[in-house]
């Protein structure tokens, strides 16, 4: 009888080739449908509008979160606030669209925690 060779957990060498790891993608689809249907209710949207439209929101994302990194690091704190949230809001959108979106934000965040704070069973 042969002896069975033993498989034994080593490290990866340098040479053994990494294993992709799938980076979760963030889909906002069934939000944009939501939005879509509260403003024109009867109206559809194509797959390829969707794809441009998912883009934009990533991109719009990806953006104040790295406006507020950065405002974070220059302002030597090591947490991110709700203030520096707004600020990055209010440098990425230009003008009226900013104070829209703060405004939209702040709603957004109250509505929330009332939810949060209200006992089980019971909604507004």
């Amino acid at each position: 009888m042969a002896l069975k060779e033993q498989k034994t957990k080593m490290p990866p060498t340098q040479n053994a080739p990494k294993k992709n790891k799938k980076k979760s993608q963030k889909r906002y689809g069934s939000y944009i449908m939501k939005v879509l249907k509260q403003v024109h209710p009867k109206m559809r949207i194509s797959n390829q509008a969707m794809s441009v439209m998912e883009s934009c929101v990533g991109d719009t994302f990806e953006r104040i979160a790295a406006e507020a990194s950065r405002l974070v690091r220059n302002g030597k704190s090591s947490m991110m606030q709700t203030r520096d949230i707004q600020s990055a809001v209010r440098l990425v959108f230009p003008g009226e669209l900013s104070r829209h979106a703060v405004s939209e934000g702040c709603k957004a965040i109250v509505n929330y925690k009332s939810k949060e704070a209200a006992p089980e069973g019971e909604t507004q």
